[in-house]
């Protein structure tokens, strides 16, 4: 009996160790595949880099409401071409506060920071986000993309940011 029980305390030992490292590798090849581009391109305004890590159809859903359309890739081409001659300099920070993945799907949630500096002229924005990842093809793409900047209610503060240290690339 006492065999039984120390093999099968062995065998869940080793399948949990061999599930945490094919967890750790698929949020490596992830944070490479998308959150890096995703960290420089937002920094670059670079709406064609940032646009080509969302898959062909995406929920992006906002405050302002739901685009299951892609209107928000559009936005982005919009947005970054008039301010990245500006002056403007924005910088994104970020923590995860949960990433379940699996072989083909990651559900990601966190909090983020954009600070933009226009002129001297500094504002900073906090929010959380809920990123859905699929493998496509054998690459990373957000699938759903949500983000707001409260909390049951409740705006995101520096404060909230601060519980964790932002992820550095």
């Amino acid at each position: 009996m006492k065999r039984v029980l120390i093999t099968t305390c062995l065998l869940v030992s080793v399948h949990l160790t061999i599930v945490a490292q094919s967890q750790d590798f698929r949020q490596i090849e992830i944070d490479k595949q998308v959150w890096q581009p995703f960290h420089a391109a937002f920094e670059a305004r670079d709406a064609k880099a940032l646009n080509a890590l969302y898959a062909d159809e995406v929920l992006r859903v906002t405050p302002d409401g739901v685009d299951t359309q892609n209107l928000f890739k559009q936005q982005n081409v919009e947005s970054y071409a008039s301010s990245r001659n500006s002056g403007i300099k924005t910088s994104l920070d970020f923590w995860f506060e949960s990433r379940q993945t699996t072989d083909d799907t990651s559900y990601e949630t966190g909090i983020f920071k954009i600070t933009s500096d226009n002129k001297g002229n500094r504002s900073t924005f906090y929010g959380q986000f809920h990123i859905v990842i699929k493998k496509i093809n054998g690459t990373w793409k957000i699938t759903q993309d949500w983000d707001s900047p409260n909390i049951n209610g409740r705006a995101i503060t520096a404060e909230d940011f601060k519980r964790k240290a932002p992820i550095q690339f």
